[in-house]
């Protein structure tokens, strides 16, 4: 389906991959891996046709079609949310808008034999299915009913993403396109979408995640960038990771024993080659050892920071109560008499579909956002840190990194800025690069790198894995499994969530799930059908 030739990709010095060799087929879902800025979301575009190749050719049958998340939701925003999605089929939607001009027209010979055309058209892409199609799309990716007959400006900006990801899912492509399509879902939606590619889409999937426990679910095959090159390995990510250190081992092994090849053969030329009975063979082993060839292995791409989370001082034991807390946005009740208390020591996880008010809450306790009634009470010597979902909530000044940091921590010496920079992998230059021009993912570490330095011991974190690349993710999760203080944590990453959390606070519109245990635990114990609307809507 998808045949990758020689294919090259370079930005001026920089090489991101040379020579791949590859056919992508039919039914299979391949999940792209590796280290921010190797080239995952360069090779989804040169797919799309977006990016033009330093070498090599991409080739693909005619008449194939090829669908992604377009990102262009400004086009659509006074549509209704429903026809936005019915839009993903072009020839469809062209054929239903010229019915209904044929229809409210003049009626004659030329129209009807028109109108019949018009109506082979619509039956063959299924198009008197196409709104019921549509509505359930919505619903899977979690578009409430009452918004799908709206203008899509209605919408906030992350739900709108969701609508653009089910007119993708409507398209039915041949090939289907997806770049981190699990950052703006929440847990429920994310389960809701890998059910629907592994059972209901048919063709040829590529995507790019960082969500371990969504590749392990729906890929078949993985893509690695890495030492300059792609190469394929069958299989989920947990097996790839198995036969890649095992291909890394072997690699290693080869290399080690040509190399004491190399060194028995040099002990003898040293030890006889003044030797005039032994000169002849000391002198063959000498071309040989110039003849053998060590075995080259490339530095990997993929890195891990160093991240590590301290605490200055302790907190008392009581570290928040949250007393009747609510909050209205218009006429919608966000939060309603909410009352939790959180402990020294305990590591939250405050889960619920998106728009429940899980970010509202975090904002509301941090004092960035005044309740309608109830009280927040800090115990004592509680120091927070907070880390937005939003990263240009703090990173909106014309400056650059080690001027950013160097202001948020004056009292800290230069060297100390230096090396914790260094620890969340950014080199000597790179500290000079401005904060409004790095990624998502520099962002994230150069805020948990701030986070190191002031040593808090209350750490309330909403989204904080969505630009983090894989290793990364598993830095942080281990660092702040070592953490010795309080953590409240909003996140739709599973893999994530059942690695740190020690207790589950679930928001539904019935009220609160309190779990004093980890998430697989919680789910065990309630032993509920999380893939079902019912448990959406927070019934038991």
């Amino acid at each position: 389906m998808i045949s990758l030739n020689e294919l090259s990709l370079h930005y001026g010095d920089k090489l991101l991959f040379d020579d791949v060799n590859l056919l992508l087929t039919s039914g299979k879902r391949y999940a792209i891996v590796g280290a921010n800025g190797t080239g995952k979301s360069s090779l989804l575009r040169l797919i799309m046709g977006q990016e033009t190749p330093s070498l090599g050719d991409i080739l693909m049958p005619k008449g194939v079609t090829i669908g992604w998340v377009k990102q262009d939701h400004f086009r659509y925003e006074d549509q209704r949310v429903l026809d936005v999605v019915i839009q993903g089929k072009k020839a469809l939607w062209q054929a239903m808008e010229e019915k209904e001009v044929l229809l409210n027209g003049e009626w004659t010979d030329s129209a009807a034999n028109k109108l019949t055309y018009l109506e082979e058209t619509i039956a063959h892409y299924d198009g008197y299915m196409a709104e019921s199609m549509a509505h359930t799309l919505l619903e899977g990716v979690g578009i409430p009913l009452s918004f799908h007959e709206k203008p899509l400006s209605l919408l906030s900006g992350g739900f709108k993403i969701r609508v653009l990801l089910a007119q993708a899912l409507f398209e039915q492509p041949d090939i289907l396109l997806l770049d981190e399509p699990t950052n703006h879902l929440d847990i429920m939606t994310i389960l809701w979408l890998e059910q629907y590619l592994i059972n209901e889409y048919k063709g040829l999937l590529v995507f790019v995640s960082h969500d371990i426990k969504f590749l392990n679910s729906v890929s078949t095959h993985i893509l690695d960038i890495d030492y300059g090159e792609i190469r394929e390995y069958p299989g989920s990510y947990d097996n790839f990771l198995i036969k890649k250190k095992e291909i890394m081992d072997q690699k290693l092994k080869e290399t080690k024993n040509v190399e004491d090849k190399i060194a028995t053969m040099q002990r003898f030329v040293e030890r006889f080659k003044a030797k005039a009975s032994k000169a002849r063979q000391a002198n063959s082993r000498m071309k040989m050892i110039d003849r053998i060839e060590i075995p080259d292995i490339k530095q990997s791409s993929r890195v891990s920071p160093g991240f590590d989370f301290q605490c200055k001082r302790p907190s008392g034991k009581q570290v928040i109560s949250v007393s009747g807390i609510s909050k209205k946005f218009g006429e919608r009740t966000v939060l309603d008499d909410i009352n939790i208390k959180i402990n020294r020591h305990e590591k939250v996880a405050i889960i619920g579909h998106n728009g429940i008010g899980k970010s509202t809450l975090l904002k509301i306790m941090l004092g960035l956002l005044a309740p309608d009634s109830g009280n927040v009470e800090w115990g004592y010597e509680t120091q927070t840190a907070y880390f937005a979902q939003d990263h240009h909530e703090a990173l909106k000044e014309d400056t650059s990194i080690l001027e950013w940091l160097s202001h948020e921590v004056p009292t800290e010496s230069p060297a100390k800025i230096r090396h914790i920079l260094g620890q969340v992998l950014f080199t000597k230059d790179d500290v000079e690069k401005n904060i409004l021009s790095i990624s998502g993912g520099e962002a994230a570490r150069l805020l948990i790198g701030n986070i190191m330095l002031t040593k808090p011991n209350v750490l309330i974190m909403d989204e904080p894995t969505n630009h983090l690349d894989v290793e990364s993710i598993e830095a942080f999760s281990k660092a702040l499994q070592n953490y010795s203080g309080t953590l409240l944590l909003v996140s739709h990453d599973r893999h994530f969530v059942s690695k740190v959390a020690t207790r589950v606070i679930a928001l539904t519109e019935e009220g609160i799930k309190d779990f004093h245990g980890s998430y697989q635990e919680y789910l065990k114990y309630y032993k509920e059908d999380y893939l079902s609307r019912a448990f959406l809507k927070g019934s038991k």
